[in-house]
């Protein structure tokens, strides 16, 4: 008789958790808003954290994850498509998820094949998201989706990358058709350009805002006081008091 809870009982379908491979740091931020010099009025002034990316995970991954894996690395293989190292820039294990790192000019073909292929089927694209990394030189700007396959009952995460020099990655709207409306928040909130969507325009903030609020670059702006027009400045240009 076991002493383990049924919710302790190991489901050996799961793919067992790897530590995570090394991370690169990017980046060193102190304080809560980059406060240079007087500091802020937030408490958080002495605070210092790293930003760091996971570094790239080494087969075999555990589980249905090399199932997925092997699968899609044969498919990248038939015909005279990029193979799997030619569209793959790496693969991420890392708390209990699996991301498949895509080179952007590859992105249509692999989304397809997650979607088509009868071991894979990856039939639903639940969300498209974008994350700002200034200091992830020349791939500043990284474009998340989020793929389930009902059939199967899995899901994994494609991550494409692009600089802010050259922010465009393709559209894999006509691959997900929900994506419409998540490329262009993504869009909007970014500044990522979706090449080949039906119709890239803003769909949270006016048609005329300038810049893309949700980057690590924005201001963050002040608060209208409805007193003498008086403005409560953003919290990187309070000064501190002692």
């Amino acid at each position: 008789m076991s002493d383990e809870t049924p919710d302790q009982v190991p489901d050996e379908r799961l793919p067992k958790r790897r530590e995570p491979a090394p991370p690169e740091v990017i980046d060193v931020r102190r304080g809560a808003f980059g406060v240079r010099g007087s500091g802020d009025t937030s408490g958080y002034g002495g605070l210092v954290r790293r930003v760091a990316l996971p570094g790239g995970t080494e087969p075999p991954y555990g589980g249905w994850f090399d199932e997925v894996a092997e699968r899609l690395e044969a498919v990248l293989g038939e015909g005279d498509g990029p193979s799997f190292d030619e569209a793959i820039e790496k693969v991420v294990v890392d708390r209990g998820e699996i991301t498949f790192f895509v080179r952007r000019e590859h992105l249509v073909r692999v989304a397809r094949h997650l979607r088509d292929d009868p071991a894979l089927r990856f039939e639903f694209l639940s969300g498209v998201s974008g994350v700002h990394y200034p200091g992830d030189k020349d791939r500043e700007l990284h474009a998340v989706y989020h793929l389930l396959s009902m059939t199967h009952n899995r899901r994994i995460r494609l991550e494409v990358v692009c600089p802010d020099a050259d922010p465009h990655i393709p559209s894999v709207v006509p691959v997900y058709p929900t994506a419409d409306w998540h490329e262009r928040e993504t869009y909007d909130f970014f500044g990522i350009i979706f090449d080949g969507h039906p119709g890239l325009t803003r769909i949270e903030m006016p048609d005329d805002w300038p810049g893309h609020p949700q980057r690590k670059d924005y201001p963050l702006g002040g608060i209208p006081v409805e007193y003498k027009g008086a403005t409560i400045p953003p919290p990187d240009e309070r000064r501190a008091y002692n």
